[in-house]
């Protein structure tokens, strides 16, 4: 084993620096990042260490790999320093996820089904529409908790506690309160819509659970790439990921094109737009950060979200 090399350790923020912070530390071969922030955690007067962020000095980013030896970042050990700053109180990312999904659940319940007589004039029978698109957005959310909890392994264990009411308001306003209002409402499409299952409702059902049971299968993929509590970082690869960069993106998309065909709403509308406007986003920084993570392994994509109707083809036909 190597000798042990000593790290200076220096507060990222200068206006809000942390107190009793240790100018230094010294790692060892066999120290991981996690180890780091236990230890100054621990100097720095027992703080919870999930608050501490570390950084490299170089391209000042944010040590993500709880599990990577100190040692083996070149950044850090190039300038034999860590940059160290406060995240503020930290909450789980599976608790802000399983509150910003129990939000829409409970409204498309409740709204429906008690809150109807008191939030309209007239409260008639609700239509087969307005059924079949309550369970649908219901049973979208509910697979989202259950991916939360059994599925998903995440990079970060915990995020600043204050991004639970932004992250909460996209879904609790927009997929939540907004759309609920409009779609139960008396006066709504669907409520005025014969009662049977027309055609425009079957060709949504049928995007619906495609999108979804799709959206798991991408979901699944991705998460294999992880071990359990790991953080390492792969390259996705079969279903869906030979077309675009992030399909489950692309089928979260066509599941929700599902509810707005049957819902027959704008305000579903307005929640498929700003989703896709968020999602084509982060499609864009997950195909740079593979191409820039694995340049010599990595199949660049030309197509981050939406592929073209040719791509489809070509894809499908092999």
């Amino acid at each position: 084993m190597a000798a042990p090399s000593t790290l200076k350790i220096t507060n990222r923020s200068a206006k809000k620096p942390i107190k009793k912070l240790p100018t230094s530390i010294e790692v060892t071969d066999e120290t991981t990042v996690q180890d780091v922030k236990n230890e100054l955690a621990r100097q720095a007067g027992g703080i919870d260490p999930e608050r501490l962020g570390l950084f490299d000095p170089e391209k000042k980013k944010i040590l993500k790999d709880r599990r990577a030896f100190v040692s083996e970042l070149r950044d850090v050990m190039g300038g034999k320093e860590i940059l160290v700053k406060d995240l503020g109180l930290q909450i789980s990312w599976k608790t802000v996820f399983i509150i910003e999904y129990l939000g829409p659940i409970l409204i498309h319940l409740i709204t429906p089904l008690l809150l109807r007589p008191y939030i309209y004039s007239s409260a008639p029978p609700l239509s087969t529409s307005q059924y079949l698109s309550m369970a649908m957005i219901v049973l979208h959310f509910v697979k989202r908790e259950y991916e939360t909890m059994y599925v998903h392994r995440f990079s970060l264990s915990t995020m600043p506690a204050f991004n639970i009411f932004k992250n909460s308001a996209h879904y609790w306003v927009l997929s939540g309160f907004n759309i609920a209002y409009w779609v139960y409402a008396p006066n709504s499409y669907t409520a005025l819509e014969s009662p049977t299952i027309n055609y425009i409702n079957a060709i949504g059902l049928v995007l619906y659970v495609f999108g979804e049971v799709s959206n798991l299968i991408t979901h699944k993929t991705l998460s294999n790439l992880r071990s359990p509590g790991g953080t390492e970082r792969g390259i996705p690869q079969g279903y869906g990921f030979g077309l675009v960069t992030c399909p489950n993106y692309l089928f979260e998309l066509i599941a929700w094109t599902g509810v707005t065909l049957v819902s027959k709403s704008f305000s579903t509308v307005i929640f498929d737009v700003i989703a896709w406007a968020q999602m084509h986003a982060w499609a864009i920084k997950k195909e740079k950060a593979l191409r820039s993570e694995f340049p010599d392994k990595y199949k660049k994509k030309k197509y981050v979200l939406l592929p073209s109707p040719g791509a489809v083809v070509k894809y499908l036909t092999g």
